[in-house]
């Protein structure tokens, strides 16, 4: 497919100005996770969530470990093409490289990186200049026509990647639909990874938080989180749709369970057949 250029500014990306007064998801999750591309308020804001959810870093945590056993069991089978729609700010172990690592003998694992957020897409720009196999795309979610122009071979399997994505999404805006849209173009072999905070008494109190930030967040139940697979038709692969620390755990499991009594994200892995 040759070079691809390492950042692309989609026509239908939403505009957004950069606002250090205004508390962002994406900045939020990097300082529970010990990066440092966050401003004031996002501290605040992040500091605010945890009081009412003592276990929102355990989450942030828990959610981005899986990410990274995800990438390495799709790797491991076979799956070269990533597209991870919502990535936030880069952090260590990016999905570009745990695929580049465990497919070294082929050395082709190509990544698009998919975020609506310019300071994101800076951070991308930046983190990818001298890498031709990845790219960053700023567009939204909401328009996955766009998204899937871009330069992954769609002709072959794809692992795409939904993780914390869907909850910013609200109901109004069919966020099933999405799903739906982006693995019906994608050829059997594919494979769905997707996590989502769950609705439970600390996730709703923390929710409230981001009602002032940039995005607000959708709770939603076991039942609707499993109706994102189910639309997609992918096959859940073991163990299912659980609480995050319980997939695939490369921890001692006991020590698995205990987390997942902190954690209130669910996350699954599923795969299309047909």
């Amino acid at each position: 497919m040759g070079t691809v250029s390492n950042f692309v500014s989609g026509s239908m990306a939403v505009a957004q100005e950069i606002n250090p007064n205004v508390p962002n998801p994406a900045r939020m999750y990097d300082y529970w996770l010990g990066g440092k591309d966050h401003f004031p308020a996002d501290r605040e804001a992040a500091d605010r969530a945890s009081l009412l959810n003592p276990h929102a870093k355990a989450c942030a945590l828990a959610n981005r470990a899986f990410l990274r056993r995800v990438v390495r069991y799709l790797a491991e089978r076979g799956v070269r093409q990533f597209l991870d729609i919502g990535t936030g700010l880069p952090s260590q172990g990016n999905v570009h490289e745990i695929a580049q690592a465990i497919q070294a003998i082929h050395a082709d694992a190509r990544t698009v990186y998919v975020d609506y957020d310019p300071i994101v897409a800076q951070h991308g720009r930046a983190l990818l200049a001298t890498d031709e196999r990845t790219m960053m795309v700023q567009l939204d979610v909401r328009y996955p026509e766009f998204i899937l122009h871009k330069v992954l071979d769609f002709d072959l399997p794809v692992g795409v990647l939904l993780v914390t994505t869907m909850h910013f999404i609200g109901d109004e805006e069919d966020p099933w639909s999405i799903v739906r849209t982006l693995l019906e173009h994608m050829e059997p072999g594919s494979y769905l990874g997707l996590t989502h905070v769950l609705e439970a008494p600390n996730t709703i109190a923390a929710a409230a938080v981001y009602d002032t930030a940039s995005a607000s967040v959708t709770l939603r139940s076991e039942e609707a989180i499993r109706e994102f697979f189910t639309v997609a038709d992918v096959e859940l692969v073991d163990p299912g749709l659980v609480r995050v620390p319980l997939w695939r755990p490369e921890m001692d499991p006991r020590l698995a369970e205990e987390d997942a009594a902190k954690v209130d994200v669910l996350g699954g892995v599923g795969r299309k057949e047909r």
